[in-house]
């Protein structure tokens, strides 16, 4: 009883539930190994004792929590000795009473100082984030694109999808079709390979946008290269076409480490060009803006290269961000950490050209960025801010219908109590840095917010534990930056969701996510779960018929889906049940369009269905619509495909017709099979009272 008290205290569930109805309990030396990553020694009973005690203690001579949140400015519950005084350092450099009654001047919204001075003496200072009610609210009714960068080359991108490439598409997009968004993949930077790992959602670092997505001919140095060097660069010029060739035409898979390369010898030739004093100054801004943040991110890099892109693997002192060791290194290797510093400038600068090009084109949310749920355990942010993360633990996922036996993402978990007593710094400048040049945030796993799996070093993924966050304090920091950029947010909450959360992200302005052949009427209460039929959708959300962990459309209309499955040997059944489920699934919705008049080509003609599959989508009430942009000519491949790993080309594939020829930017849009979806996916938005 001793343990499970204080496994609760810090937040450590003891168990959960697999199935609806089921409970299971946690291993005792999970829930031991997850409070010791908490700092908290429960290995004994009398271990146990002294961390009550010390609990105990701790909470009684606390006069504050170590960050208090309030919400619209309204003072929230604090247990305070009667006549504590509360002033409040406001961000801006004043100093507010704060009696909690409503008299007063209203407390700004922003990153403040709270300062009690209870009547016994004692005094405390701790952070105070004042956070908006709601999250800015997303267009009345638009539609978009989803599409992974990468995926998206033209003949001007070097063997993949750059930030040309997206400011291209947003402004074709926006203008063709009045489109209102373009959502991306992560464009976080990569933990150096080679290999690289191409997965998006594995990055070093979700602070700093990764260079590799830079359009090179577009930094004005670039054109000022003259002699050897531009000589240099044309011959670079010549090995990219080669390889954007090999993917577009030679069938070659994108190759990040290979157009890397070449980017980096045509950036250490642009570097060594003088740039304008306005440039200069501009640089500099940029680096006195972002701090130790950059720093600490470019020292990693700089280290990397060096000692290799494991820091765990460093000698010793480098292990320490902040030792004299790193210190004197970081001295050393002042060119590469200033070439660092300079390349995420550069990709800076590029991002908010894309978001320009955007809202120029009349988009109305622009670029939506996507947060990946954590970051590699060997990257730059693992090692900067080793504090904050707990040590020997994986975020995952626990075992359930879709997967039996849980899930291990490698990534390592923040640890609660550690953001609290940073006033949630690390997640308020991580939100920051994301939305400085974006129109809207998809927050994966957004169930994170409120708790997460964390799985111990060693241990299979159905023996973790849920560890639980301070979704108040997490959700304000959330709408605070939002408010601050004019964003909006979309969740992304598909999957095991626990009671509450769906309702009190809505109640916070946070968008959830649909995706069509997911909606069924699981309450029906007869034993089936039919298709949800549009009008009982929720409005808050984006509305889409697929994502990239997820078959295409196509895909999932043909059955191709479940065939590619049974070729890698992903099927826990055998094939004929496994189609004959799934053809009865997509029947079922084949039917309910034809009910509804969406499908007057008949059954039969796919590019009719897809077509059909977005017009339903938008007799839904859903505030957003987003069109997945293979689908908008065919292709049958994901992007990822979950449970794989060389065994499936995950996030190296181009965006490909229906035969799997691909197709570059310039073919997309010039592509009648996308034009004849997007025009109506336009002209029923507008029908429908929404889009422009």
């Amino acid at each position: 009883m001793g343990r499970a008290r204080l496994a609760e205290l810090h937040g450590v569930a003891t168990t959960y539930e697999p199935a609806p109805g089921r409970t299971a309990r946690v291993p005792e030396d999970t829930v031991v190994a997850v409070l010791a990553a908490l700092g908290v020694d429960a290995s004994t009973p009398g271990a146990v004792r002294a961390a009550l005690d010390a609990h105990a203690l701790a909470a009684r001579g606390r006069l504050l929590p170590p960050t208090v949140v309030a919400r619209g400015g309204r003072r929230p519950s604090l247990a305070l000795p009667e006549g504590t005084v509360l002033r409040v350092d406001t961000e801006d450099g004043r100093s507010l009473p704060w009696d909690g009654d409503g008299g007063g001047e209203p407390l700004p919204l922003g990153g403040h100082v709270l300062r009690a001075h209870a009547p016994d003496g004692r005094t405390a200072a701790v952070p105070l984030i004042v956070a908006p009610e709601r999250l800015p609210a997303p267009p009345d009714r638009g539609h978009g694109f989803l599409v992974q960068l990468y995926s998206l080359l033209s003949h001007r991108s070097w063997g993949m999808g750059d930030l040309g490439d997206l400011a291209e598409l947003a402004a074709w997009s926006g203008r063709a079709f009045g489109s209102d968004f373009v959502q991306v993949n992560p464009l976080h930077a990569a933990v150096p390979g080679p290999p690289t790992d191409p997965s998006p959602y594995r990055p070093s670092s979700r602070r700093f946008p990764d260079p590799v997505h830079l359009r090179i001919e577009e930094i004005p140095e670039y054109a000022h290269l003259e002699g050897a060097a531009r000589e240099e660069a044309r011959l670079l010029l010549e090995r990219a076409a080669a390889l954007r060739a090999g993917v577009l035409t030679g069938g070659a898979l994108i190759d990040r480490d290979a157009v890397w390369e070449l980017k980096r010898g045509a950036l250490e030739l642009v570097r060594a060009v003088p740039c304008g004093p306005g440039r200069r100054a501009a640089y500099h801004a940029f680096l006195a803006d972002q701090g130790q943040a950059l720093d600490d991110h470019s020292t990693w890099c700089a280290l990397a290269e060096v000692h290799g892109a494991d820091w765990r693997s460093w000698p010793a002192g480098l292990r320490d961000p902040r030792s004299a060791r790193t210190a004197r290194a970081r001295g050393e290797l002042l060119d590469r950490v200033d070439f660092h510093c300079w390349l995420a400038w550069l990709t800076d600068q590029q991002l908010a050209a894309a978001q320009r090009a955007a809202r120029e084109a009349g988009m109305r949310v622009g670029l939506v960025h996507d947060l990946a749920v954590g970051v590699h355990p060997s990257g730059a942010d693992a090692w900067a801010q080793q504090d904050t993360f707990a040590a020997g633990m994986s975020v995952g996922a626990p075992p359930d219908a879709f997967s039996p036996h849980g899930q291990d993402w490698g990534l390592p978990p923040w640890r609660p109590d550690a953001l609290a007593a940073t006033g949630y710094a690390p997640y308020r400048e991580l939100l920051g840095g994301l939305l400085r040049h974006a129109g809207g945030l998809r927050v994966d796993h957004v169930m994170g917010l409120f708790r997460l799996w964390w799985v111990p070093q060693g241990r299979e993924p159905r023996h973790g534990a849920y560890v639980r966050y301070d979704a108040e304090a997490m959700l304000g920091v959330l709408a605070l930056e939002a408010h601050r950029a004019g964003a909006t947010v979309i969740g992304e909450d598909l999957g095991t969701v626990e009671d509450g959360v769906r309702e009190t992200l809505a109640e916070r302005g946070v968008l959830g996510t649909s995706v069509l052949w997911f909606e069924r009427d699981w309450a029906n209460g007869n034993g089936a779960a039919p298709p949800l039929e549009p009008a009982r959708w929720r409005t808050g959300c984006l509305a889409t018929a697929t994502t990239h962990d997820l078959p295409s459309t196509a895909a999932r209309l043909t059955g191709d889906h479940v065939e590619l499955r049974h070729r890698l040997g992903l099927l826990t059944r055998p094939l004929e049940e496994e189609q004959r489920e799934d053809a009865t699934g997509t029947a079922e919705w084949l039917a309910l369009f034809g009910r509804l008049g969406l499908l007057p080509e008949g059954p039969g003609d796919e590019e009719a269905a897809v077509g059909a599959v977005h017009r339903f989508l938008l007799r839904t009430p859903a505030r957003l619509v987003g069109v997945w942009l293979p689908d908008t000519v065919g292709d049958r491949r994901p992007q990822n495909l979950p449970g794989t790993w060389d065994q499936y080309p995950n996030w190296r594939l181009p965006v490909a017709d229906a035969s799997g020829r691909p197709l570059s930017l310039e073919e997309l849009v010039d592509s009648p099979r996308l034009h004849t979806l997007m025009e109506e996916v336009a002209a029923g938005l507008r029908r429908a009272g929404g889009g422009r």
